[in-house]
């Protein structure tokens, strides 16, 4: 046994030396690269939701209906998903036959603006409490059951576009395919197909309601859901409309933005007092000769440009600042075209006080009173807060999603935003005049606020008589106004007519069915 042991040892050796020359046989040389690992594929992004029973009195009637709040995961044609779109459904209980019941789809504006304003101040059944103007909210928000819900006249789906709300991109995907006119309504069109296909509503009457960008959104929805999907639409609602973004940009060379707010800076000064007698006593009176005014001395006088006459320049001097609240020094100066940000800071100047833009019943002091821009919109501070704070409470604790998540009820994140590849002025109310001219059963309604300067009223207007539309299909699109802001629905009384107008509109663009 003891001459057998450095045989052993030998044996042993040789073995721990094979495999030592073997693993250093399968170590990369000195020059070689090491092979890389693959990259993990990224996690696709998972559907949920919460759904949850309630009631509501709408009409003297009790209304029973679901809500569900979740996400549905969009793809592309070759089924990769590209983006998970939070909404939340509200669906009428006991109703038998979808074809029955209208369906809409609600969203809000920006670019970059979740769906909480018009689901928690316009069309949902619960809504931010404010006083009966509109213009005061306690702290912290507080919610009450929405008297001129319109969910006794329509289902409701409000749908948050991508990078809003709890809407992301899938991960991977690059968010800029979804910040832009295009990606944007075919990112929202493929949702409501999709929440159509699930919830077996095809045969349902079906509306879009937009407000503010999302009237854009819109209109361009009625057509691109029509030509990619062969979605007829019944109706298309459009709350403080913006179509032909020609007539807001203030820019050398156009003056078309100049004329279109004239009226709305008299709107402006006659609630702040700052008019002529005249003109005080009645304020759609007032508008009436400022519009006329507007399409005709004014318009004509700034197509003159610099032809026009010292004599005349002074006579459309005068009767601008007439309409408007400003000193002739001020319009003289300003070479006859008021900028949106110089008449905010200068109608109550002299106050120490700016106006709102979304609404300019509200008012706003900045450092100081010298400068040209105001600092702040007061009426953005003033509804932005409790809206905010009403819709992460209200989606967690009465709706039940549990979401950790930024709720991005206002971002910026989505900028720049794509607006074509063309040499123009994005001009939606043309795919809405092919939606109707394709398909003459549809039905559009504008409502717009006096107090308004982020959409001016007048604008609807203009950019309807616009339009092209044949006069027989010409009909097919209604204005109506409000004594309000951008949110024409925060003040009690415009929001009851909101919702009869509304009730009006379902019933007509419903009526062949």
């Amino acid at each position: 046994m003891m001459r057998s042991r450095p045989l052993l040892a030998l044996v042993l050796l040789l073995s721990i030396s094979n495999i030592a020359a073997i693993g250093a046989a399968a170590q990369p040389g000195p020059m070689e690269d090491k092979p890389k690992p693959a990259a993990p594929e990224p996690l696709a992004p998972v559907e949920k939701k919460a759904v949850t029973a309630h009631s509501i009195l709408l009409g003297g009637q009790r209304l029973a209906y679901t809500a569900t709040a979740g996400t549905i995961v969009i793809r592309d044609d070759a089924g990769k998903a590209t983006a998970s779109i939070f909404s939340v459904s509200y669906v009428k209980d006991g109703v038998s036959d979808p074809s029955s019941r209208p369906v809409t789809f609600c969203f809000n504006g920006g670019p970059g603006a979740a769906s909480l304003w018009v689901h928690l101040g316009a069309f949902g059944p619960r809504r931010v409490e404010n006083d009966d103007e509109g213009l005061t909210y306690a702290t912290p928000a507080h919610l009450v059951d929405n008297e001129f819900s319109i969910l006794d006249a329509t289902d409701l789906v409000f749908i948050d576009p991508v990078t809003t709300g709890w809407s992301r991109p899938a991960p991977g995907v690059d968010a800029k395919q979804f910040h832009g006119y295009q990606g944007d309504v075919e990112s929202v069109g493929e949702f409501i197909r999709l929440w159509l296909t699930r919830n077996q509503r095809w045969a349902s009457p079906k509306v879009v309601a937009g407000e503010s960008y999302g009237t854009t959104r819109a209109a361009g929805l009625a057509f691109y859901l029509l030509d990619r999907y062969g979605i007829q639409l019944n109706g298309v609602v459009l709350l403080s409309a913006v179509l032909n973004w020609q007539d807001q940009e203030f820019a050398t060379g156009n003056d078309l933005p100049y004329l279109i707010h004239v009226p709305s800076y008299t709107a402006a000064a006659w609630y702040h007092g700052k008019l002529a007698p005249d003109l005080q006593k009645d304020l759609r009176a007032a508008l009436k000769e400022a519009e006329t005014f507007a399409l005709g001395d004014y318009a004509s006088a700034l197509l003159q440009g610099d032809r026009l006459s010292e004599s005349r320049r002074h006579e459309i001097a005068l009767q601008l600042a007439r309409f408007t609240g400003l000193s002739v020094e001020f319009v003289e100066r300003a070479n006859l075209r008021i900028t949106l940000p110089r008449f905010l800071k200068e109608l109550l100047r002299s106050e120490g006080k700016t106006v709102g833009r979304i609404d300019s019943r509200l008012t706003g002091r900045d450092l100081d009173s010298a400068g040209e821009t105001p600092e702040f919109d007061p009426s953005i501070v003033g509804f932005g807060g409790p809206y905010s704070a009403a819709i992460n409470d209200y989606l967690r604790r009465e709706l039940g999603y549990q979401e950790d998540a930024i709720y991005e009820h206002l971002t910026d994140k989505v900028r720049p935003w794509t607006w074509g590849d063309h040499n123009e002025y994005l001009n939606v109310a043309e795919p809405l005049r092919q939606a109707i001219t394709e398909n003459p059963s549809l039905h559009v309604l504008i409502a717009s606020g006096y107090y308004d300067f982020a959409t001016p009223y007048f604008d609807a207007f203009y950019t309807a008589a616009h339009m092209g539309l044949p006069p027989e299909l010409r009909d097919r699109v209604k204005i109506d106004t409000f004594e309000a802001g951008h949110m024409m629905y925060v003040k009690r009384s415009e929001h009851r007519k909101l919702h009869e107008d509304l009730v009006r509109f379902y019933r007509e663009a419903t009526a062949g069915r």
